[in-house]
């Protein structure tokens, strides 16, 4: 008999008797007991923290994750917010400025000088004009019959037709009112519709308009909105950013004008071709700036004229129906202390009168010219303000009206002298 014959080892298995063995009947009593009244408490203590929890969670405005999904858009952030708000409320208020003209329309034709080759020559003649769209800009309206505010240079072209485009999809034709001598300003006009009132008469529709803000009072850093009519073909395209710089001055050149224009806010919000006389908004939604510039070497360094100055223009076209400026007749150069070194000069500030690129020292017939006023005269200050390359003559007269009399005390030579003169009017 081989091991693998051998017969296998019987072990017996007894269970022990559950039900007379008490000591066990303890134990596993005391552990149900357990079990139960800890799964109850379990769930007592989960439900009371669920509550608490929800109730705590709903002090931050914090959802149930199920019911998120089916809300909308909530902004994350009160900037954000205020964004939206901004651009909401406003943005109806900001137009398209569609610029076309007539333009010849010319056909081909031949003509055979010798018959005897049969060489055709091509020729064109004008057949008539086509109208046709030449450019775009944007535009805001300030009042709600109609007078919109944009840039000079969007409406340069005395012989070309203007056309507003409103947000709603309607166009109207616009007739410029005045163009700004001095700034990159210009103001428009367009006719309100007659609609049936509730009453069942004729009224005069009221367009939307934009509220005006403070540009005395902005801050570095301030966060801004611009708004326009990008590369002319994507109505109110808004763009976010800071404001990153306060009182440059820029030589600007677009549409055949060439313009210095100063005390002008820098920003990197993006402006872009098209979004020329557009506004900049603050997060209140108030208009504090004209987008009129853009650096194109550069990435987002934007200008835009403060719309304080623009307060003038529009004031003067609901009075009188023009924008006047003062004129004193005069063409000078800040006074720096490189310049009073290279020049000799008895002064560190002022406005030196110089010719200068054709330009006369004294315009003929002028305020300064009545007042004698001589070149090479440096003008210290103008009514007792100190003229600085800070503080401007350009910046300083712009605060008075034609046919004001202001005092300037003027440097020539080595003598100080006063002048009385009253100011002309700049056409």
């Amino acid at each position: 008999m081989t091991l693998y014959d051998l017969e296998s080892p019987k072990i017996k298995i007894k269970f022990p008797n559950f039900w007379k063995n008490k000591t066990l009947w303890i134990f596993v009593s005391i552990i149900f007991a357990s079990s139960f009244f800890g799964f109850i408490a379990g769930i007592i203590s989960g439900s009371v923290f669920y509550f608490e929890a929800k109730d705590y969670l709903a002090k931050f405005n914090v959802n149930e994750p199920e019911k998120a999904i089916d809300q909308e858009y909530v902004p994350q952030t009160t900037q954000e917010e205020k964004i939206i708000k901004a651009v909401n409320d406003f943005s109806p208020a900001v137009v398209s400025i569609i610029i076309s003209k007539d333009l010849p329309v010319f056909e081909q034709y031949y003509i055979n000088p010798f018959q005897e080759f049969g060489l055709l020559i091509p020729q064109q003649r004008q057949i008539g004009t086509e109208k046709k769209e030449i450019g775009g800009g944007t535009g805001f309206i300030v009042s709600a019959d109609g007078i919109i505010l944009t840039n000079k240079h969007v409406v340069l072209d005395e012989e070309a037709d203007y056309t507003v485009l409103t947000n709603d999809g309607k166009k109207f034709s616009a007739k410029v009112s005045a163009r700004d001598p001095i700034q990159d300003l210009a103001v428009l006009k367009i006719e309100t519709e007659n609609q049936i009132s509730d009453s069942g008469q004729i009224i005069k529709r009221s367009f939307p308009v934009v509220q005006l803000g403070d540009s005395d009072s902005l801050q570095m850093g301030q966060t801004v909105i611009a708004i326009g009519n990008a590369l002319g073909e994507f109505r109110n395209t808004i763009s976010v950013g800071v404001i990153s710089g306060l009182g440059r001055t820029i030589t600007a050149e677009g549409g055949g004008l060439v313009e210095t224009i100063e005390d002008v806010i820098q920003t990197d919000a993006a402006i872009n071709k098209g979004n020329s006389g557009g506004p900049l908004l603050n997060l209140k939604g108030e208009v504090i700036g004209i987008n009129t510039a853009t650096v194109l070497d550069a990435q987002n360094i934007g200008f835009a004229i403060p719309v304080n100055k623009a307060k003038r223009d529009i004031e003067q076209i609901k009075a009188s129906g023009k924008i006047v400026y003062p004129f004193l007749g005069v063409r000078y150069v800040l006074v720096t202390e490189s310049i009073q070194k290279e020049n000799n000069l008895g002064s560190s500030y002022g406005a030196w009168i110089v010719s200068g690129r054709g330009e006369p020292a004294i315009a003929k017939g002028s305020a300064a010219e009545k007042a004698e006023l001589k070149e090479n005269d440096i003008i210290l200050e103008f009514n007792g303000e100190k003229i600085t390359a800070e503080n401007s003559l350009g910046k300083i007269i712009v605060k008075y009206n034609p046919g004001d009399e202001i005092v300037l005390k003027v440097l020539r030579g080595q003598e100080e002298k006063t002048v009385n003169i009253v100011l002309d009017q700049r056409s």
